[in-house]
């Protein structure tokens, strides 16, 4: 099966969808979103 498929499968199953629930709680999270705007400068400064 394609890794696409898998994939899309594995978020359908109860599992994926609260995976992907507690990352939209995290991803809400100012200080979260501070520290990948943070994590992000770095990678971009870098070039």
């Amino acid at each position: 099966m394609p890794l696409l498929g898998r994939i899309t499968r594995f978020l359908s199953s109860p599992q994926g969808r609260r995976l992907t629930e507690q990352g939209r709680r995290l991803a809400s999270d100012p200080r979260n979103q501070q520290r990948a705007r943070s994590l992000l400068a770095r990678f971009r400064g870098r070039r």
